[in-house]
């Protein structure tokens, strides 16, 4: 997904992408007139239209013109976009929430131990996560359903971690979420990490900890675990 076409998705689109989950694109495709779809919206045809190009272009509904219509369905990332709506009003009115993510735990690349060793991002760790991490991260692939709930975990309010730049490259932000984590046994002083404004990898979830999260809740390759992100 560009940035340019998440750029292009704000409050009018998201209604517009509710109205069509109401009437039946988040369960399958749905049969839709640019008119009729106008009208419950209370907007022109052609206003209507540019809407739904916007949510195509974003990759957040696939449309298939016929005579008298279009069928539309939404997309898993359509349906994430709802679901961080739904979580945003839901910390609302029922105040901070949480959200449980389920997976297995995957060996990584090894990038994380270099990259959580930086001086410029372990100072900020220290200062804003009250401690120093482990040199690497625990990668979980998650499960299909938690992808879809991944989105939620947006709306939650990050610790930010400054981008910064030494004589050979710069370096990118990131956030962080407070975490625990939970096995047999729970662990809760993780953070999810990730790259800030990123779309990419949804499947995957990093988390570090001042300690090795494998040998703290003995974990091995394919275990199963869930990971509680809070709102602090």
């Amino acid at each position: 997904m560009s940035q340019t076409a998440v750029r292009e998705v704000g409050p009018d689109e998201l209604a517009v992408l509710r109205q069509l989950g109401l009437d039946g694109a988040l369960s399958g495709e749905a049969k839709i007139s640019c008119s009729a779809l106008a009208d419950r919206l209370d907007t022109s045809s052609q206003t209507a239209s540019r809407r739904l190009q916007a949510l195509e272009n974003a990759d957040f509904v696939t449309r298939e013109t016929v005579a008298d219509g279009q069928w539309i369905a939404i997309t898993d990332a359509g349906e994430r976009a709802l679901r961080g709506e739904y979580d945003a009003y839901r910390r609302l009115f029922e105040g901070a929430s949480s959200i449980d993510l389920d997976g297995t735990v995957t060996g990584g690349m090894g990038e994380g131990k270099h990259y959580i060793s930086l001086p410029g991002y372990m100072a900020q760790f220290g200062d804003r996560l009250g401690y120093e991490p482990f040199p690497g991260t625990l990668n979980v692939e998650l499960s299909e359903e938690s992808v879809r709930r991944r989105g939620a975990m947006e709306t939650f309010e990050p610790i930010h971690i400054d981008g910064w730049e030494d004589e050979d490259r710069t370096y990118g932000p990131c956030v962080c979420y407070p975490a625990t984590v939970i096995a047999d046994e729970e662990y809760d002083t993780a953070h999810v990490i990730a790259p800030e404004r990123t779309h990419h990898d949804e499947d995957q979830l990093e988390l570090i900890a001042p300690t090795k999260l494998r040998d703290a809740l003995t974990l091995d390759d394919e275990d199963a675990i869930t990971v509680r992100v809070e709102e602090k």
